[in-house]
């Protein structure tokens, strides 16, 4: 049996439920500046996830990058779901 894409299933549920929280901790706490460590991050995965040796290592690490720069975006969003919440 291959358990790869059970592992990694997993893996994805968890840093989704992850990310989420750390992307509204973070806007709250800091506003939207944390971005650019999301930008950051998610090159330096993505640049690893084309010269990894393997393709189980570049899914992971092309996975991870997706997540951050998605969280950049998600950083913005989350400012105006703030912003539209208090403004009611």
């Amino acid at each position: 049996m291959k358990w790869l894409g059970i592992y990694f299933g997993l893996y994805v549920l968890v840093t989704i439920g992850v990310y989420h929280v750390l992307v509204v901790k973070l806007e709250a706490g800091f506003g939207v500046w944390p971005w650019i460590a999301f930008l950051l991050l998610g090159l330096v995965c993505l640049y690893f996830a084309l010269t990894a040796p393997t393709d189980a290592w570049s899914m992971w690490w092309g996975y991870n990058a997706f997540i951050n720069l998605w969280s950049v975006k998600e950083m913005f969003d989350q400012r105006e779901r703030v912003r539209q919440q208090c403004c009611r």
